[in-house]
């Protein structure tokens, strides 16, 4: 048996002192490095679901810029079903937000430099949107 899920999110970035940085959420137990993301939720189009779970989340308020693709994997859940799952991730521009208001699905929320983000990613199939993200982000006007 097996079914198909669906999610969203995003890669949400800024330039820093030492170039460019996006958020990444954490948990200490055990240890994670993720790029927000979630669920789509019935009626919801993918991108509102990039832009919610970004919220909910980070705290952050972000823009959608452009897709960067997906990411496809699958699992096998509690009861034996075979998950077959694809996750469509966007550029994402900081309108806003706190990171304080992070929901608690992670322990901690931060920005980190690209290269560091690619090192600490927990999920490394999904190192081809970090190194899309970090191509469009050189392309975008200052």
């Amino acid at each position: 048996m097996s079914r198909k899920a669906v999610a969203a999110g995003g890669i949400v970035f800024r330039e820093g002192d030492e170039g460019v940085e996006i958020v990444l959420v954490s948990r200490h137990s055990p240890v994670l490095f993720a790029l927000p993301k979630g669920k789509v939720d019935p009626g919801e189009e993918v991108e509102q679901t990039a832009v919610r779970e970004v919220r909910e989340e980070t705290g952050l308020e972000a823009e959608i810029l452009q897709p960067l693709g997906d990411v496809r994997y699958w699992f096998t859940d509690g009861d034996g079903t075979r998950v077959d799952k694809v996750v469509h991730f966007f550029l994402m521009r900081l309108t806003g937000g706190d990171m304080a208001l992070h929901d608690h699905e992670f322990d901690e929320v931060g920005w980190f430099h690209l290269a560091e983000a690619e090192r600490l990613l927990t999920h490394k199939n999904q190192l081809h949107i970090l190194t899309r993200a970090g191509e469009l982000i050189a392309k975008l006007p200052a």
